[in-house]
């Protein structure tokens, strides 16, 4: 049986969560009682976001959800949440434990791993049945693919980021079914834990959910060569992100950077304004549907990614792009 760890935002389950129920789903016969799955805290209280979070999840083959809730889990709490995560493998004797390689993932499941004695694949792309069991994953910045053999009782993966389509299971499935439980925790378990949060300005597009991303690099020329990066984010209804330049420069917040130390993103197109194209950034954009390039430098690793390129300063291009998307009313 494989169990997955699946986030949640208030019963919206988190897009690489499906993927990694997608690629847990392929690695078994995908019947109900080969699948099951693990939640931290019960959404929106019972209310409409649970319903909606167990549909999904039945619409994904999810036979049975186990639900860790408690005072100590009412925060992100690494240690506490694999702590929970290690119960559940136990309540429902999981032979494969799979989970999202988002940052949150990575880290609990590295936490489980410490807790169980036991090895952990990371960035996965693909998970074979057998004892050992045959994984395929990301190394080096992802740039190449290994195959390899995890030993161990449960077997425990994490899922590289957009790296498997997120597809529900072929027939029809209803809600999965809830096992509510209380995990054992103690208060060291809750020494790291989230104490605030930061929302977003109001109105902004996460680099996460953005359908469009405008990247900027050091091509740009500084902070203000952002701002016509800006309008023409704006113009496209999408999100602005940069390289690692850029932020190292103090240009622009880290929160806004893409790649390997950054976020991970795909969008349908994007747009990547005098960024050469490290690897580590390559890393970060690779799963867009469409990459369209702007540089001056007709060598640019970037160049051999994309698949449209503007050769030319990319703040003159830009500020033409913005200049027509104006003109044409968009």
């Amino acid at each position: 049986m494989i169990l997955a760890f699946v986030e949640h935002e208030r019963g919206r389950l988190a897009d690489e969560s499906l993927e990694a129920l997608t690629l847990a789903r392929r690695a078994t016969s995908a019947s109900e009682d080969q699948l099951q799955a693990v939640m931290i805290g019960e959404p929106a209280n019972g209310g409409a976001g649970s319903r909606e979070a167990l549909g999904t999840l039945g619409a994904f083959g999810v036979g049975t959800v186990h639900v860790a809730s408690g005072e100590r889990l009412s925060e992100y709490a690494p240690l506490a949440w694999a702590r929970a995560v290690a119960q559940a493998c136990e309540r429902s004797g999981a032979g494969v434990v799979v989970a999202p390689g988002t940052e949150r993932g990575n880290e609990v499941m590295a936490h489980v791993a410490a807790i169980l004695e036991l090895p952990m694949a990371a960035n996965c792309t693909e998970v074979r049945g057998g004892d050992p069991l045959e994984v395929t994953r990301l190394r080096w910045g992802g740039s190449l693919l290994e195959e390899a053999l995890l030993d161990g009782t449960p077997k425990l993966v994490t899922v590289a980021p957009h790296a498997v389509a997120a597809e529900p299971a072929g027939s029809e499935h209803g809600d999965a079914a809830v096992l509510p439980f209380e995990p054992a925790l103690t208060d060291s378990d809750v020494v790291v834990r989230v104490t605030g949060r930061e929302q977003p300005p109001a109105g902004r597009i996460s680099l996460g959910e953005a359908r469009v991303v405008v990247g900027g690099g050091r091509g740009m020329g500084g902070a203000d060569g952002f701002k016509p990066l800006e309008e023409l984010a704006d113009l496209l209804g999408g999100a602005v992100g940069c390289s690692r330049a850029v932020t190292s420069a103090g240009w622009r917040p880290h929160s806004d950077q893409i790649g390997q130390t950054g976020a991970r993103i795909a969008p349908e197109l994007y747009i990547a304004c005098g960024i050469s194209g490290a690897i580590q950034h390559i890393v970060g954009c690779k799963a867009a549907k469409r990459i369209l390039a702007i540089n001056i430098d007709p060598e640019a690793p970037i160049l051999a990614q994309a698949d449209y390129a503007i050769l030319g300063d990319a703040r003159q291009v830009v500020s033409a792009l913005v200049a027509e998307l104006r003109a044409s009313g968009a």
